[in-house]
């Protein structure tokens, strides 16, 4: 067996209308297919998937999990979060391999946004995790 790319990150989530109002209209991730079971985000690669979970009351905060964005222009897209209230859980700084920040969706997951350096110095890797310095 051999995998070749991620197909998908699914999350479960307790409130579909909620979750997806939140990545499409807060997150402003584009919308590829919408149903009451089943919610996609992107057309191309890897998709972001919404899914109800089944027992509501189980779900606990997503924290141990992490979606990961880059973005274009950093400031901008941390100003329009600000502006929506959007909890941070990591607040926007400078890092070795550039600019991070991490935010909490409706269900609590966590999601890092980053715009990496053009040329990070040696040893400035990025924290795939993205929590370093969120304690």
């Amino acid at each position: 067996m051999s995998f070749r790319k991620l197909g998908a990150v699914i999350l479960l989530v307790s409130d579909m209308d909620k979750s997806v109002q939140f990545y499409k209209e807060i997150l402003n991730i584009p919308l590829k297919k919408k149903s009451d079971e089943w919610t996609e985000f992107f057309n191309k690669e890897t998709v972001l998937a919404l899914h109800p979970a089944k027992n509501k009351e189980k779900i606990k905060s997503g924290q141990h999990i992490l979606v990961g964005f880059s973005a274009s222009d950093f400031e901008q897209t941390i100003r329009n979060l600000q502006d929506k209230k959007v909890i941070f859980f990591k607040n926007p700084r400078e890092e070795g391999f550039g600019k991070h920040a991490i935010i909490e969706d409706p269900d609590g997951h966590l999601i890092s946004i980053v715009k990496l350096k053009e040329n990070p110095l040696e040893g400035d890797g990025f924290d795939f995790l993205g929590l370093v310095g969120a304690e």
